[in-house]
């Protein structure tokens, strides 16, 4: 399987992680392979996402690469007093379907926004949305990255091995069946928790509706 080679490392991007978020997750007896970002603004997809203990694995990832990466979130969740504030700590962002520009549109104007003040902004996303296997992938992640003109992060969660990879960038080139096909083709030998749940890498929709973040 040939690594991707659009944004070929290693990288200068690179943040100051935590080391006891490293110490846990060698405790837990998972491996990080990681050699920095070919920028500081992207898209990071995690695939396969079929148990609640990908959050985890996860969460202490990201602690140790030092990333402050941000994720969706339902903005009901952002509601709750205390589980609001938690989610905002960890860098969620709450998920509004009803704004005027979209999820989307705002997450491209705020990408933009970031590069033009050279600040970071990397929004880690699960393609699948659900534990459950659908028949392929929403578009979110898709549509931002090509929108604002960022790398995607193909992030392995791979249980197989017990190794969390991100090593792999991609540059969306605008034709959705050839890049989800090379998206595939990393991601081939890759199993999560629950190998059964596991969406196929193919659009869920080529229309791009506001239903598929």
């Amino acid at each position: 399987m040939n690594a991707p080679a659009d944004y070929p490392g290693p990288h200068e991007v690179r943040f100051k992680g935590s080391a006891l978020a490293r110490w846990l997750l060698g405790c837990a007896g998972w491996k990080l392979q990681y050699e920095g970002f070919p920028s500081l603004q992207g898209v990071a997809i995690i695939y396969p996402h079929t148990s609640n203990w990908d959050f985890v694995v996860m969460i202490l990832a990201k602690w140790t690469i030092g990333v402050p990466a941000h994720f969706w979130s339902k903005d009901s969740l952002f509601r709750v007093p205390l589980l609001g504030r938690w989610l905002s700590w960890l860098g969620g962002i709450a998920l509004q379907r009803g704004s005027p520009q979209g999820m989307v549109g705002n997450m491209v104007n705020l990408m933009n926004q970031h590069r033009q003040e050279g600040r970071v902004l990397w929004l880690a996303l699960s393609p699948e949305g659900t534990r459950r296997r659908m028949p392929g992938w929403r578009s979110g992640f898709y549509r931002v990255a090509l929108g604002a003109d960022v790398p995607v992060a193909l992030v392995h969660l791979d249980y197989s091995r017990k190794q969390v990879k991100v090593m792999d960038f991609l540059r969306m080139s605008g034709d959705i069946d050839a890049d989800h096909a090379r998206i595939a083709a990393a991601y081939e030998g890759v199993g999560g928790l629950r190998p059964e749940g596991a969406s196929p890498v193919q659009p869920l929709s080529k229309a791009f509706s506001a239903d598929t973040v």
